[in-house]
């Protein structure tokens, strides 16, 4: 621990587990404790990896079965497939839409109107 004028400053193990207790009890963050104490980052960190307790740490682990990793990439797998679906399904359904106002046009049909009275048919079907 070095001091801005490159003097080294100790701090006692009493005052070391007192910055971790207020961190750890939720009573001051890390950076509060270390503005208020003007102590590096570092050090406070350094001191609950060696003296507190993990779950103060901002770190998150994950542990997981080999299963679980094949079944994420699966699930993966599977939405890059049915993204693709989708955008294949939006290209047709562009393509049928620009067909139906070609076959209007050339009917003399006005492509709303025949929506129109497509819906009303299968409301009334139903």
């Amino acid at each position: 621990m070095h001091s801005k004028r490159g003097r080294v400053i100790r701090y006692s193990e009493a005052f070391k587990h007192q910055v971790i207790k207020e961190v750890e009890e939720g009573h001051r963050s890390i950076d509060q404790v270390r503005r208020a104490y003007g102590i590096g980052h570092c050090s406070i960190q350094h001191w609950m990896k060696r003296m507190g307790k993990l779950a103060s740490l901002p770190i998150v682990i994950r542990v997981e079965k080999p299963e679980e990793k094949d079944q994420i990439k699966e699930l993966q797998r599977q939405i890059r497939e049915l993204k693709e679906s989708l955008a294949d399904t939006q290209v047709r359904c562009l393509i049928a839409e620009s067909r139906f106002e070609v076959v209007c046009e050339e009917q003399g049909l006005d492509p709303e109107e025949v929506k129109k009275k497509l819906k009303a048919k299968r409301s009334s079907k139903q």
